[in-house]
């Protein structure tokens, strides 16, 4: 038997309401933030996320799903979306239409990773970015609109860490500052921080090695080394935030593994989902518009994964579901009534009723516990001694209760039905 790939899930029916409460969420959320959505292909050139996110990334350098297609083009299965925004917000002029664009998606996203609770290798996300201001209003926006999604979902055990990572030049002095200090310790390191420790120095901040974090508490810390400018406008976000009661925790050692984010940077976290514990997070990227060929254009965005999303909602019970129900079952008492049964149907669907009627050639019986099963608020039952007289029957599934209509009546049905 052939089954989904390692590190792909089936969305079945019976999960699908959870999903779209959650995109209902986000899509109300983002309109209220006057966000527009966005769509990019799947796949791009690898070009793109290899400028974009960096090449010394653990995404580029081991998790991303390339190959090349029959043109002999490098393509790769998106393993983010800002660089793909990126590319269209420069492919498309949208500076040049708007001032400022505010953006947001929900779209898969995949990396070859090894899959655990709430990591898989095709994954889904919902973010935003806001491309064409240097604003720190619009750094607290993006930290108040993702906050705004996980409490609109109910999840309580959250806690908001952000931290600025400056300007390159600040960042820069700072990185000779963390490979002095490392430098006596480099044998001590694991062998991916040791690799690290050339390419991207900062991420072993990220390391989960108990040998590492021990080493890097005692490491000086990036704030301490921030520009003038820097910690003006990190000020200015942490004070927005405390303007509007965002609860959240300043972390020197929070960096993100994208090599295009300057200043703010930022993770929301549940303390629900176990080790794989951030469900958002994002910050402001100045510099990659520029990077990927565009016009010097500052930027902020962040990203949120939909299934580690969904699994801190069923461990903190946090979602409540509309009950799933349909508006009419039809039944017929007698096989010559199919089509009869089908016509009435369409006419219920035509008026935005939602109707199912039986397809197997059931009995009666089976067909009202069907009709049961898909808490029906209503069957219309055709057949019989009524049938024979021009008329139907409807009756309200939960009190029990019949009516009869006359079968060329069906608009009062629809009325009858629609007005409760």
């Amino acid at each position: 038997m052939i089954k989904a790939i390692t590190g792909t899930k089936d969305i079945l029916p019976e999960d699908i309401n959870k999903w779209n409460k959650v995109e209902a969420i986000v899509r109300n959320v983002m309109n209220n933030f006057n966000y527009k959505e966005i769509r990019t292909p799947v796949f791009e050139e690898t070009a793109l996320f290899s400028r974009g996110i960096g090449e010394a990334t653990d995404i580029v350098s081991k998790e991303m799903y390339t190959f090349v297609d029959r043109s002999e083009t490098s393509v790769t299965l998106k393993p983010e979306m800002t660089a793909s925004v990126v590319r269209a917000f420069i492919e498309h002029s949208l500076g040049k239409k708007y001032g400022l664009n505010k953006l947001f998606y929900i779209s898969p996203m995949f990396r070859q990773e090894r899959p655990q609770a709430g990591r898989f290798r095709q994954f889904h996300q919902f973010g935003a970015e806001a491309l064409g201001s240097d604003n720190p209003m619009l750094d607290a926006e993006m930290i108040i609109t993702s906050y705004k999604v996980m409490t609109e979902l109910g999840l309580k055990n959250l806690a908001v860490k952000i931290n600025s990572l400056g300007i390159p030049s600040s960042r820069e002095n700072y990185k000779k500052v963390l490979k002095e200090y490392l430098s006596d310790k480099f044998d001590q390191l694991s062998e991916d921080s040791q690799k690290r420790f050339e390419t991207n120095i900062l991420r072993i901040f990220d390391s989960k090695v108990e040998g590492d974090q021990k080493i890097m508490n005692e490491a000086p810390v990036l704030l301490d080394y921030l520009d003038e400018e820097s910690k003006e406008k990190f000020e200015q976000v942490t004070s927005l935030l405390d303007g509007i009661k965002i609860p959240y925790e300043v972390d020197p050692k929070l960096v993100r593994g994208l090599d295009y984010y300057t200043h703010t940077t930022f993770e929301i976290l549940s303390g629900s989902v176990g080790s794989q514990s951030a469900l958002c997070g994002g910050g402001r990227y100045n510099l990659l518009v520029e990077q990927l060929g565009g016009a010097q254009t500052p930027g902020v965005g962040f990203a949120a994964g939909i299934e580690r999303i969904l699994l801190a909602c069923e461990n903190e019970n946090s979602l409540t579901l509309p009950e799933e129900s349909i508006d009419i079952y039809v039944v017929r008492l007698d096989k010559e009534l199919t089509q009869k049964a089908n016509e009435i149907a369409v006419t219920f669907r035509n008026a935005n009723l939602s109707t199912e009627l039986d397809y197997t050639q059931r009995s009666v019986k089976a067909q009202m516990r069907e009709a049961n099963r898909l808490n029906a608020k209503y069957t219309l039952i055709i057949g019989g001694e009524e049938y024979e007289r021009g008329e139907v029957v409807l009756k309200e599934m939960k009190l029990g209760e019949q009516k009869i209509f006359k079968l060329n009546s069906l608009p009062d049905i629809i009325s009858a039905i629609k007005s409760v």
